[in-house]
């Protein structure tokens, strides 16, 4: 007779935390975007290639890296958002390119109060995350909406207000980004998120 046993297998996920990529991807973009917003300089490339590369391409990395590992809410974060930002930049260049018209007021608020709904249903999943989460989400909705009525008003000072409240939520993504990183470092607790 031959005696059956039962093993466990444990599988160790060895693969690195895609986070602090798309946070930081995320944030360092929406700072120097917001410094834009907020009156400091105008348009320019490097805020498009900043979009492309790091706001873009980083955040579809990330996703990419979310999906791997079973994560629903940072594959569609980072997924959206990064193409967000790809999106964003062919809204500025199409029509420099001669390939489409620019957006009116009107369809360019329609775009960002979409992105403030998606944002803020978003932020209600963040509740079962951290607290550094909530703040990143939470104020990037409300950004979207400031940008959003800035539009519609064509206010010009809602909209370097939306710039000193981006420059807040870029900060506050890249410091959750940065304290994933020295936490994993340090395999302990020293920045609080």
């Amino acid at each position: 007779m031959v005696e059956e046993t039962e093993n466990e297998v444990v599988l160790k996920d060895l693969t690195a935390n895609p986070a602090p990529l798309g946070l930081l991807g995320f944030g360092l973009t929406t700072v120097l975007l917001n410094i834009h917003n907020a009156g400091f300089y105008p348009m320019n490339s490097m805020i498009l290639a900043m979009g492309l590369a790091y706001g873009g391409i980083a955040q579809i990395l990330a996703c990419w890296m979310e999906y791997k590992k079973g994560n629903t809410f940072g594959m569609v974060a980072f997924g959206s958002y990064g193409l967000f930002w790809w999106s964003f930049v062919f809204l500025l260049i199409l029509p420099k390119m001669g390939l489409a018209t620019a957006p009116d007021p009107v369809s360019l608020a329609a775009y960002l109060f979409m992105w403030g709904i998606f944002t803020f249903v978003m932020f209600f999943a963040t509740l079962k995350h951290n607290r550094g989460l909530q703040v990143v989400f939470m104020s990037l909705a409300i950004l979207f909406f400031l940008l959003t009525a800035g539009e519609l008003t064509g206010n010009s000072t809602i909209t370097q207000i939306a710039g000193y409240e981006g420059i807040f939520t870029g900060l506050s993504a890249v410091y959750v980004g940065l304290a994933f990183v020295i936490n994993e470092t340090y395999k302990r607790d020293v920045l609080l998120v």
